[in-house]
């Protein structure tokens, strides 16, 4: 249960090429989340952005690129967000990964899924 002040939002910035064991590595982190029981993920897609190496990744029309900026965001406890963190760091070969607290105010399931 998410209550309480142990809260955490994982943020993980890497690219839409990225891969893992020859699949997208944004599904293989959300698969990693989902077996390992956290709350929740959101991947997220980019229209433009630019990493450490400054090239810039952007879905205009003129400079199409094939590697949009991906985002995932994971809330979950402290101690379970922690527990994920080496088998993400064996997943990423480049990337960011942040963390920071938060306070949960509401978590519930939809009813009617």
């Amino acid at each position: 249960m998410l209550s309480g002040p142990d809260n955490r939002l994982l943020r993980i910035f890497i690219g839409e090429s990225d891969r893992f064991d020859g699949r997208p590595l944004y599904r293989a982190i959300v698969d990693a989340l989902r077996a390992e029981g956290l709350a929740g993920a959101t991947v997220l897609r980019g229209i433009e952005g630019f990493g450490k190496a400054s090239k810039l990744h952007t879905a205009h029309i003129l400079r199409l690129s094939d590697d949009l900026p991906i985002v995932i965001e994971c809330v979950d406890s402290s101690e379970k967000i922690e527990a994920i963190l080496p088998k993400l760091d064996s997943m990423i070969e480049g990337g960011l990964v942040t963390m920071e607290k938060i306070d949960v105010r509401v978590y519930r399931a939809n009813t009617t899924d």
